[in-house]
């Protein structure tokens, strides 16, 4: 030191454990005048970095403020400094002493929270001081100590491209998206970002200085909060998390901090990263605006006159309903309650089996939330509303790209009133194979968290063995069973004996003795015709002391009359379809039914007129699923032939044009009907019903026929799913498997006689979780794994296409299918309170790539 500077004293610096960084602004003129402007902490810091600045000091007592300006404001004036500085110390947090840094004699990045707090422009007041104008004066913009006042409260945050994630590494690049925040108490200081500009390395990573003012500092802390959550940056990383994080930190707002606070708080860096929601979108729309939608290329479109989906409006109060008398009653009383009441109860099923049987399950949550508030209000006497499981399960996430639970979740909060029911594979859950019993138990229990009251559960070979895991985890939840019979056959055709009235009584009884709450007649395929009703429900009615709840489809067009007959013969709950929304392959329709029990005992008590609004809103929805009608024109008397479900008839018509078969539709429901004989009469619903239909349409392709697939001698090449099911893995049917044909198929593998789940060991949740997080690199809900359990690739890509598109789901059904036209502008409420304005400005020319750009 002596060598380099010519002077040899050492220092001694204090050693300061737990330190506060607190400064003074002060301000001197050319005249010997001095003034402080109060103190600033600025102890919120990284590697002696300012991270976040306060003004003033919210931990000073006025007795410590004043004794710290007056040591700041001795210097200025032993020094005769002139123009704005800063005097900066050091507090000990223990003792409240303080050390004396250095001063800044220059403007400070964090004047600006000096500024709100006493109203003076620091920089203004520089220049007029050096032209000559003494403190004190009106001109030099400053006043004389004794004026100068602190009012409020203000804090300060550093916006930059540094990345926490990344060791505070600065980003660069081209920012895609630029939003600030605005509002009361809100001050900006920047310039340099906006959409489209290019951040480099070589420079200074801010890009805006964030300024919160307010009366108090938990106000203040409040609006830079809500400012720093209306920042949108993207294309660059930014720290606008960490700062949340900092402002948001207990020991922030206690002021208990010290220096040391960002290097000594590691959950600090466990940031959530933003969603990012909008830029997502936006890449859908372009996407799906230039390209198509794959599920509607080259497929009809919507009417182009057509109105759009108005909601009925219905406002006010909702009424108590099926819901609030379930959750007062019980299960059991309220089965009891339900077999004792004359009037017959109603489930709309237009939200679920309706269009799965009419447009493919290709309804959307936009189109069903919609109006589920209005069923709410206008028809609380239903008894529930069919609005989940089934193949919509899989159908929102592999085609619509939907959170299946989002819509369960949704509908529940709009409908609180009405009992949400579901449909349950039992075994299969809401799959088309078998599961371990605890996959099963684990995605009922969160059936029912997530909001269902009524499980429909059902066996594709009315195997009750195969029935008693899925109910007892929906008993043991405290909800609704109810078991479903599957009807088939013609219990009035001695031809069909195997199916006959004793058949399907046995079949109510064991139900019962398993502990269901409800029976219900699921004819799938509409072959339960009126004369078989009335002996079918008045033989149920008198073996069993439970509700009977008959659910049918209108394939052949004779439902409505089966239902009212089924009603006279002691049904206690029937499944009809919103008109709109009904017929062919779908349940027959609500309004006339409703119509033809007016004034009667059993009449539902439900309002034709608003019956009919809400029809019209379905009317308007259905047109924008032009894509997905069937070519059915009218019923079809053949289902007594092939005895399809109606879920599975348009779907296996498609199936059939897919493969060229289109002209030879006559020769598969043949082959349909032939097969079914062929594995011995089975109950034909998925996933057997598929079954049969791999079958048939493999025979027809081929041109096979049941004797070539019978004939020991020749070689048949049988689907994966006829083996599986011939091995025993959808379980038993009645009166077993054809022993010739079984025996083929398996090719000397040994066949299943008990049920599968007892099979297969129980899965290891835990690690299975693990797994799946892992390779996801974030956390799952309960929701999310039971739909990895049940579908792993298909919620895996659906999960992919989230981090992709964002939330597509708040998409107009006509967006979502066929993207936006120039000068098109959408609103997307994407939570409550948040709406995105979404306006395509234009579409670039295609260039060398192929590629089109679109702005918006």
């Amino acid at each position: 030191a002596k060598a380099a500077f010519g002077k040899d004293e050492v220092y001694l610096e204090k050693l300061i454990e737990r330190a506060r960084h607190v400064e003074v602004q002060v301000l001197g003129d050319i005249h010997g005048n001095a003034v402080h402007l109060f103190e600033r902490d600025c102890s919120i810091q990284r590697r002696n970095q300012k991270v976040v600045e306060r003004a003033p000091a919210p931990y000073l007592s006025e007795e410590l403020r004043q004794e710290l300006c007056g040591y700041a404001l001795k210097i200025a004036r032993e020094t005769s400094y002139i123009g704005a500085g800063t005097v900066e110390f050091l507090q000990d947090a223990d003792t409240g002493k303080f050390y004396f840094i250095e001063v800044n004699p220059r403007i400070q990045v964090e004047h600006t929270v000096t500024e709100q707090v006493t109203g003076i422009d620091i920089v203004k007041a520089q220049i007029h001081i050096l032209d000559g104008f003494a403190i004190g004066t009106k001109e030099s913009g400053v006043p004389a100590q004794k004026d100068i006042r602190l009012n409020g409260h203000a804090l300060q945050c550093r916006i930059t491209t540094e990345d926490p994630e990344q060791n505070f590494i600065p980003d660069y690049g081209r920012i895609t998206a630029y939003r600030e925040a605005a509002g009361f108490g809100i001050r900006l200081d920047g310039g340099t970002a906006y959409s489209g500009a290019v951040i480099t390395r070589f420079y200074d990573p801010l890009l805006e200085k964030v300024t919160a003012w307010a009366p108090t500092p938990g106000e203040a802390i409040s609006r830079m909060n809500r400012a720093l959550r209306e920042f949108r940056i993207r294309g660059v990383a930014t720290n606008l998390t960490f700062l949340e994080a900092i402002i948001n930190h207990p020991r922030f707002a206690d002021n208990s901090y010290t220096t040391k606070f960002i290097d000594t708080t590691p959950e600090l860096f466990e940031q959530v990263k933003r969603q990012d929601r909008a830029t997502k979108l936006l890449n859908y729309l372009a996407d799906v605006s230039v390209n198509g939608h794959p599920e509607t290329r080259g497929r009809p479109m919507p009417k182009a006159n057509a109105a759009a989906p108005v909601v009925p409006y219905l406002n006010g109060h909702i009424p108590d309903g099926s819901k609030q008398r379930l959750d007062a009653l019980g299960p059991e009383k309220f089965a009891a309650w339900m077999r004792e009441q004359r009037q017959v109860l109603v489930t709309d099923t237009t939200m679920r089996d309706g269009h799965q049987s009419l447009l493919a399950t290709r309804m959307r949550t936009y189109d069903i939330v919609g109006i589920a508030g209005t069923y709410a209000r206008a028809l609380p006497q239903l008894l529930s509303l069919e609005c989940w499981g089934g193949a919509t399960f899989d159908v929102a996430m592999r085609f619509l790209t939907e959170d299946p639970w989002e819509r369960l979740s949704k509908v529940r909060e709009a409908a609180p009133n009405i009992l949400l029911q579901m449909l349950l594979r039992g075994a299969n859950g809401v799959g088309y194979t078998n599961y371990p019993d605890n996959v099963v138990q684990h995605f009922v229990k969160q059936a029912a968290s997530g909001g269902v009251d009524l499980f429909r559960v059902f066996d594709c070979l009315n195997w009750v063995e195969n029935m008693r895991v899925a109910m007892d985890a929906v008993g043991a939840e405290g909800k609704l069973v109810e078991a479903a019979i599957c009807y088939t056959g013609d219990i009035l055709d001695p031809a069909r004996a195997k199916y006959d009235l004793k058949y399907y009584v046995g079949l109510a009884k064991e139900l019962e003795a398993a502990g269901a709450h409800i029976i219900a007649v699921k004819d799938m395929a509409g072959l339960l015709k009126p004369a078989a009703a009335r002996v079918l429900f008045k033989a149920l009615r008198e073996a069993t002391d439970l509700p009977i709840h008959f659910h049918t489809h209108d394939t052949s067009g004779l439902s409505a009359a089966t239902v009212l007959a089924a009603v006279e013969s002691g049904a206690d709950a029937i499944d009809a379809a919103m008109d709109s929304f009904s017929g062919n392959t779908s349940q027959p329709c609500l309004g006339s039914i409703v119509e033809a029990l007016k004034g009667t005992e059993r009449d539902p008590g439900l309002d034709p007129q608003w019956i009919r609004h809400i029809s019209f809103y379905w009317e308007a929805v259905r047109n924008q699923y032009a894509a997905f009608e069937s070519d059915l024109k009218g019923p079809a008397s053949e289902v007594y032939l092939h005895e399809m479900p109606g879920g599975q008839f348009t779907n296996l018509k498609e199936q059939a044009r897919s493969l060229g078969l289109e002209t030879r539709w006559h020769e598969v429901a043949q082959a349909y009907h032939d097969v079914n004989l062929m594995f011995g009469d089975i109950v034909k619903v998925t996933p057997s019903s598929k079954v049969v239909g791999d079958m048939a349409l493999m025979m027809v392709s081929q041109d096979l026929t049941v004797a070539d697939v019978e004939n020991p001698a020749k070689d048949i090449a049988f689907p994966d799913s006829v083996v599986s099911m011939l091995r025993g893995d959808l379980g038993q049917s009645p009166g077993g498997w054809p022993a010739a044909l079984q025996k083929k198929a398996l090719k000397g593998e040994k066949p299943i006689t008990v049920r599968p789940g007892s099979l297969l060991k129980p899965a290891d949740l835990k690690a299975s979780r693990k797994d799946i997080e892992t390779k996801l690199e974030r956390k799952l809900s309960e929701y999310e794994f039971a739909s990895w359990l049940m579908y792993p690739k298909v919620f895996t890509d659906f999960a992919a296409a989230q981090e992709t598109y964002g939330p597509v789901s708040v998409l107009p059904t006509p967006t979502y299918f066929y993207g936006m036209k120039s000068e098109d502008e959408i609103f997307l409420d994407i939570e409550k309170g948040k709406t995105l304005v979404v306006r395509c400005q234009a579409f670039g020319d295609v260039d060398d790539k192929g590629m089109v750009t679109v702005f918006f």
